[in-house]
């Protein structure tokens, strides 16, 4: 019998995507609890994609409890088809992808270089981790092997971070459903019954190899549709510019509203050496999430510099640059009429009127075999990348890569 101080960890949450789903271990109850993972449920999954699709307003909590989910489903079939995977190991890759994404910072992937320097989102959750398996008293150390691919069995890693990892399997279908965009609806439930294990290298039986075409073409529309939206990276790219602009006049010294936390990153230049230095650096990271940004974008609409207020009332206004899309760079001489005139109509320097003319490249890439392949088995043992064994043209074309130069300007000059 239970004793009554005992808290049960074996929690019910409701899922609009899975229905219910079950927390299967303990640890992952506290882990769950702890603040660095519940800040996750104040950071957008999809950045500034509900600037275009206002349903899509979901967060990281969401998508790595999905993602938990799926895992478990996934280390259910495996054993069932013989693949030996120990308690300890089942523990470790559920613990893995849990916190795949907690060191996302802010808006996720739109200001991932602006807040730190140099230092990727996997980089940070690698770190959070280390902290987490030291108040745990070492109960991360499987789980942080195969996040980091050091641990023996390979396919683990596989189901954490490769082509069909249990994080695309949620993302796709959940950010397909907020969105409302049913194009990226993915048979993940098919996919992974189709799953084995080859070699140490996961793989999907020959049975499944429609519902990962399938799989393939939602990812790449996705891309497009949501994540590569012209409009989402109008809003991205302003969005950074705001950052780079608070940036440069905090360098100047000058006084700029923000919360603590967010004040100390924009007053100071933090690379990956200072988070290894200076251990107390993560739990101010922690702090940091979308309501911080939000809160300082709103207050700097009244700021003197009228670079950054003009920047940050477009943002809260949702005066979006006007944004254009093309195969090649855009020639210079057309860059330069644009910032002639913002120049012109703003009233402000060359340099200034930069924060407003945006020129960059997006690359779409919904299969990359050279990275990870995606191996079908057959019944008589061979393996084929999917490229090879479908019957299907347009996959081989999707594992080329589009590439398109996009430039953005307000839509007044």
């Amino acid at each position: 019998m239970m004793a009554k101080n005992q808290t049960n960890k074996l929690k019910i949450f409701n899922d609009p995507i899975y229905g219910f789903i079950t927390v299967p271990y303990p640890i992952i109850h506290d882990l769950i609890e702890h603040p660095y993972f519940q800040r996750l449920r104040r950071i957008k999954q999809v950045g500034m994609s509900h600037m275009v699709y206002p349903g899509a307003l979901h967060t990281r909590f969401h998508h790595a409890m999905g993602a938990m989910h799926l895992m478990t489903e996934a280390i259910e079939v495996l054993r069932f088809k013989g693949v030996k995977i120990s308690d300890e190991e089942a523990k470790g890759v559920t613990i893995a992808i849990l916190l795949h994404d907690i060191g996302h910072g802010p808006f996720s992937h739109a200001l991932e270089h602006s807040i730190v320097s140099g230092v990727h989102h996997e980089d940070l959750s690698s770190l959070f981790m280390q902290r987490l398996n030291e108040k745990f008293k070492g109960q991360l150390t499987t789980a942080i092997r195969i996040f980091n691919n050091t641990y023996p069995k390979k396919f683990l890693h596989q189901l954490v971070s490769g082509q069909l990892d249990m994080d695309r399997m949620d993302y796709l279908n959940r950010d397909s459903f907020y969105s409302g965009v049913s194009e990226g609806v993915i048979s993940y439930d098919r996919i992974i019954k189709m799953l084995n294990v080859h070699k140490d290298q996961l793989v999907v039986e020959d049975k499944g190899i429609y519902s990962i075409e399938k799989f393939i073409v939602a990812r790449r529309l996705m891309y497009w549709q949501v994540y590569l939206h012209k409009t989402v990276l109008s809003a991205e790219n302003l969005l950074v510019n705001i950052l780079s602009r608070a940036k440069e006049l905090a360098n100047k010294g000058e006084e700029l509203f923000a919360t603590p936390a967010f004040k100390y990153f924009l007053y100071n230049k933090i690379s990956k050496k200072d988070f290894d230095k200076n251990p107390a650096l993560l739990d101010l990271f922690a702090q940091l999430d979308d309501y911080d940004i939000h809160t300082s974008v709103k207050v700097w609409m009244n700021h003197s510099d009228k670079v950054l207020a003009r920047l940050c009332t477009n943002m809260v206004e949702r005066k979006l640059f006007k944004i254009e899309l093309q195969s090649e760079n855009f020639k210079e001489n057309y860059v330069y009429k644009k910032l002639k005139a913002v120049m012109h109509n703003y009233k402000i320097s060359e340099k200034e009127a930069a924060y407003f003319v945006i020129t960059d490249k997006i690359s779409n890439n919904a299969y990359n075999p050279e990275k990870d392949k995606i191996n079908i088995l057959f019944k008589n043992g061979n393996l084929k990348d999917i490229t090879e064994a479908s019957d299907q043209l347009n996959i081989r074309a999707l594992s080329t890569p589009v590439q398109k130069h996009f430039i953005c300007y307000p839509k007044d000059c």
